[in-house]
């Protein structure tokens, strides 16, 4: 079922819109895209391994673009953009929560929650509503989507054959397990 996408990703990887087309991702999902850029990114990796810092970098850049996005979101249009948003995750209740959770723990939630599969657009968003500060914000991001997005390509750089062939054999079940991941990190954050 997830063969033909797959195959197209693979392909494109080689394209000259390929890091454009990443970096769109990439930006989108730190502000309103449900998709993580990992979708794009292992697999662009994987068909060029050579180019796994490059990779790693545009997708790194586009994100904290897209996370300040999400922020000014947060920050400046939450009675429109912000609620409209906020309403379609079901996140009315934790707001007030979110926001005093963040003036105790919030460089922790940027750090821990740019790693998971918690939707990274529900952090940049919900940094903007805190108020956070945005200079530090923008460091933390940076600091946390590198991290993510520079070990994925490290792993995959080196021991890229072999995970490739191993994927490509069960990509139906990492599909699902991918999706799976996804829905999780929103009923988790609707949830907690």
């Amino acid at each position: 079922m997830f063969r033909p996408l797959y195959d197209w990703v693979l392909r494109m990887a080689h394209h000259r819109h390929a890091l454009p087309a990443l970096a769109g991702v990439s930006f989108a999902e730190s502000s309103f895209f449900p998709i993580p850029p990992d979708a794009m990114l292992i697999p662009m990796v994987l068909a060029r391994r050579d180019r796994a810092w490059l990779i790693a970098t545009v997708c790194t850049v586009a994100s904290v673009c897209g996370a300040a996005l999400g922020y000014f979101i947060g920050y400046a249009l939450l009675e429109s953009v912000g609620q409209w948003l906020i309403q379609i995750y079901h996140m009315q209740d934790k707001i007030a929560q979110y926001q005093t959770t963040y003036a105790e723990y919030g460089a922790a939630i940027i750090l821990l929650k740019g790693l998971t599969p918690i939707p990274f657009k529900l952090v940049t968003i919900a940094s903007g509503i805190a108020k956070f500060p945005f200079g530090l914000f923008l460091l933390l991001a940076g600091i946390t989507r590198a991290a993510r997005f520079f070990l994925v390509a490290a792993l995959l750089k080196r021991y890229g054959a072999p995970v490739q062939e191993f994927i490509e054999k069960r990509l139906d079940l990492f599909a699902w397990l991918f999706l799976g991941l996804i829905v999780l990190g929103f009923a988790a954050v609707t949830l907690l």
